[in-house]
């Protein structure tokens, strides 16, 4: 009984485990080598971007991959200021991500609180028509949207750049996904201590769900800043321009304030604008992207 039970290990099983560790060393190698040639496509532009804009306009015409730190100017940066209201489009940019941030990050976490943790009539459909309004393409919108706040009398104001879109529907549907991972017993415990309804979201669900908030804050900073189709329809006055509007304009302003402005300075004062208006995203990302991928995840979480 005991020659049963005990037997000698083969070769083959016992090479098996080795095998298996030894591959893994490979595979993690393998990833780390994908994933920095990820990293390499990704940056290259960028990088080539803002330092082709420290350069003077015809050597990146003439070697648009050359490098050479001692011949590096600011003429670029300088003119493009003088050019272009750059300035201005920050400003309003600033005003719009601030005050329309504020508004999503404060009223789309109440919405996603009562259906998350509410039962009235009519929840379901609701929140089902809330969900359809993400199927809509933004262009069918445009034009419904641009009559209303010719209606009003909004157009080129700070109103028609806020107040459309400022509660979407993901950033509902974002934030339902989170407070409905947040335990019923600790509101129930709140709502016994005497805490109000609003006390509750407050006090209680707002410090649960931080992680989630700070994804959607990074999410809805990203998107206020990028965008660029419904500030260059309902604001086309210099005046109420943002950055991307600025942006989108650059080579226009550019050869009309400057009599004999050639491809080669257009490119350069382009590129110094792009720098500037990428360095605020990538100062925001670097700074919040271990609370950004915490948001990702306490986003993804089923309720």
């Amino acid at each position: 009984m005991t020659d049963t039970l005990i037997r000698p290990v083969t070769d083959a099983e016992a090479s098996a485990p080795v095998s298996r560790n030894a591959r893994r060393p490979s595979l993690r190698l393998g990833t780390h080598l994908f994933l920095t040639i990820l990293l390499v496509a990704f940056l290259a532009p960028v990088a080539w971007a803002i330092v082709s804009s420290f350069k003077q306009p015809n050597d990146i015409i003439r070697d648009p991959l050359g490098f050479d730190p001692a011949t590096f100017t600011l003429d670029n940066f300088a003119a493009m200021f003088q050019d272009v209201p750059i300035a201005n489009g920050f400003l309003n940019t600033a005003i719009v991500l601030v005050v329309k941030g504020g508004i999503t990050l404060f009223f789309a976490p109440l919405a996603a609180f009562a259906f998350a943790k509410y039962d009235f009539i009519g929840k379901n459909l609701i929140f089902g028509t809330v969900l359809i309004t993400l199927m809509l393409p933004t262009i069918v919108l445009i034009i419904p949207l641009l009559l209303e706040m010719k209606a009003l009398g909004w157009v080129n104001t700070y109103q028609a750049l806020i107040l459309p879109g400022a509660v979407d529907a993901f950033a509902i549907f974002w934030m339902r996904q989170v407070i409905s991972a947040v335990p019923d017993e600790l509101l129930d415990a709140a709502r016994v201590d005497g805490c109000s309804e609003f006390g509750i979201f407050w006090r209680v669900v707002v410090p649960v769900i931080r992680p989630g908030l700070a994804g959607l804050a990074v999410l809805t900073i990203m998107n206020i800043y990028n965008d660029f189709v419904w500030p260059v329809i309902v604001a086309s006055s210099e005046r109420m321009a943002t950055l991307q509007v600025v942006l989108s304009t650059l080579a226009q302003n550019i050869t009309g304030n400057r009599i004999g402005a050639d491809y080669a300075t257009v490119t350069g004062e382009l590129l110094a604008a792009s720098s500037i208006a990428l360095i605020p995203l990538l100062v925001l990302f670097i700074v919040l992207q271990r609370h950004f991928i915490n948001g990702i995840l306490a986003g993804s979480v089923k309720g």
